[in-house]
């Protein structure tokens, strides 16, 4: 048959198997969520910056199309003035 000290090896090297995989599984684990948080943030500093963006575009509206440079070939006086009297 097989010896104590054998045994005690086996049993030895069978629960602490079952010990690391424990523990590496509670780190691969806590790796995870601590991903899926990092990545969560990060779309979402995403959104926020991609909103804060349209409503500086919608702020700005069609009068950064104006050009107000009189030597511009595409100047318009027009629409500067039409422009100017929607500001005030």
């Amino acid at each position: 048959m097989v010896s104590q000290t054998v045994n005690v090896v086996r049993y030895s090297a069978l629960f602490s198997g079952i010990l690391y995989g424990w523990y590496h599984r509670r780190t691969l684990h806590a790796e995870e969520t601590k991903h899926k948080i990092e990545q969560a943030t990060h779309h979402q500093e995403k959104l926020i910056d991609e909103a804060k963006a349209a409503w500086k575009r919608k702020q700005e509206g069609p009068s950064t199309s104006v050009i107000t440079d009189p030597d511009h070939p595409q100047f318009d006086l027009e629409k500067l003035l039409a422009s100017w009297d929607k500001a005030s």
